[in-house]
Formats: C-alpha cells, sequence, structure tokens
C-alpha cells in the first residue's frame, strides 16, 4: 500500500480534460476511417493530424522506444499491436481493431481505447465488443468517493464472466496525470472493499480487455504486440475517468 491516490484540483482536472478531448477527437476521426482496405498505418496517420491540428503531444510515440501514436491492435491482438502498411496491417471484412491512443495537452495526459468491428462482423464479435463495454461501463459506475480500486476491478469480473468471456490478468489500467501511467494499477478483476480508496480528485485510466475465451498471452517478436496463445479474438476499451461528489467524470469523451 502506497498510501493515498494522488487527487487533482479543479484546475488540474481541466488540464486533463483538454487532454481528452483531444483524445476523444482522435477516437472519432479514426473510427470514421475504419473500413476493410484501410491500413493501420492509414490509421495512424490519422491520429498524427489530429495531434498536429490540436497543438498536442503524442504520449505514445517514443514510449520506451514505441514507434507509432496510435496502438492498433486486430483481432487476437490484445494490445499494443504497432501500425503498419503491409499485408498483415490491412483491414479485412469482420476482423475487429482495437484502437488505443494518448495525447499530451500542457502536461497533462489523456488516455482512452475502443474497439470497432471492420464492416460486417460475426454475432459473437460484435457480442466481444458489447461485453467489454458493458464492463466499462460497471467500472465506472462504481468510481465514487469511499469506494476501492477493489469494486473496480470486480464490476468488471463480474460483467465479463457473465457474458460468458475472460479477462487478461497480465496488463491493467492504471493512474494518470502528468505521466501516462501512474499508481495505481487497476486490474480488471478484485475484490470489492479493498485496495486504495477512492476520493474526489482521483483520475483513473480503466481499461478492460476481455477475450472469447483463455487468458495467456505472449508478445510478438516485435516486441510490443501482446496476442492471445490460443487464437481467440480479444476487445480492449478504456477511459480516463475522474472520480467527483457528483459521479464519474470522463475526461476522454467529445
Amino acid at each position: 500500500m502506497r498510501g493515498l491516490i494522488p487527487r487533482r484540483s479543479p484546475v488540474e482536472l481541466q488540464g486533463l480534460r483538454a487532454a481528452g478531448r483531444v483524445v476523444a477527437e482522435m477516437h472519432a476521426c479514426i473510427r470514421e476511417a475504419i473500413r476493410p482496405g484501410v491500413t493501420t498505418g492509414a490509421l495512424d496517420r490519422i491520429g498524427r493530424a489530429v495531434l498536429e491540428r490540436r497543438g498536442a503531444e503524442s504520449n505514445f510515440l517514443g514510449y520506451h522506444g514505441y514507434p507509432a501514436v496510435i496502438c492498433a491492435s486486430i483481432n487476437e491482438v490484445v494490445v499494443h499491436g504497432i501500425p503498419g502498411d503491409g499485408p498483415a496491417d490491412t483491414l479485412d471484412e469482420g476482423d475487429i481493431v482495437s484502437i488505443d491512443c494518448g495525447a499530451i495537452v500542457d502536461g497533462w495526459h489523456g488516455d482512452a481505447a475502443f474497439t470497432a468491428g471492420v464492416g460486417a462482423i460475426s454475432p459473437s464479435a460484435s457480442r466481444l465488443i458489447d461485453v467489454a463495454e458493458e464492463a466499462l461501463a460497471a467500472a465506472i459506475a462504481v468510481m465514487i468517493p469511499g469506494n476501492r480500486v477493489g469494486d473496480i476491478g470486480s464490476a468488471v469480473e463480474d460483467v465479463v464472466m457473465a457474458g460468458g468471456f475472460d479477462y487478461i490478468r497480465d496488463y491493467c489500467g492504471h493512474g494518470i496525470g502528468r505521466a501516462m501511467h501512474e499508481w495505481p494499477d487497476v486490474p480488471n478483476f478484485g475484490r470489492p472493499g479493498r485496495g486504495p480508496r477512492l476520493a474526489p480528485g482521483v483520475v483513473l485510466a480503466v481499461e478492460p480487455m476481455v477475450v472469447e475465451r483463455g487468458h495467456d498471452v505472449s508478445t510478438y517478436d516485435d516486441g510490443w504486440s501482446v496476442v492471445t496463445e490460443n487464437g481467440a479474438w480479444a476487445a480492449h476499451v478504456e477511459h480516463t475517468i475522474a472520480v467527483t461528489d457528483a459521479g464519474p467524470q470522463i475526461l476522454t469523451l467529445p
């Protein structure tokens, strides 16, 4: 236990909100471009254009050597897929793709992810995405003063397991502020009433990673792309959320 989670002042929350708006715009522009035949490299260039237009920096580009401003993870790739313009990076009808990206505005960070279908997708793939989004919504709903980080993870776990899917244990959400990844870790499982306490001004990035079955993962030779070992497809969704006396506020919405 490292004590209390850092709490942001109203002015600091405005800074985080400014970064979150840029991330939301990146999401909107990239989502609109997702269709069969588009490469993930093209989606990355769309994200770069938004950052440049808004005078924001990327908190992904150069992070431990990461080479892009978005992560684009197709089908069985869970997170951290590197965008490119090769055949393996080209979206096909029926695929699903997870887009994770962030922005820095005046030193404050935003971070969020979504998963979208490419053209017409199967009912099972659509349900996978729906359950991931339902798990994130359930997690956000319990982000109120007095609850704990364990309540967040428990909410995700309950929705995912009830939906007949599984969740990734090896990667998790996190605190966020002047750095993209801050304490505490926010796992996608937990026990209610356990972990650091939530208070007004706490800001966390919560990110369910839901898989069709199984939870074992490995990393591609590129050193980044995290893939399910059994080939099961995965959906990844995320928002940056502030805890307030008036209820949770999602900072990465338009």
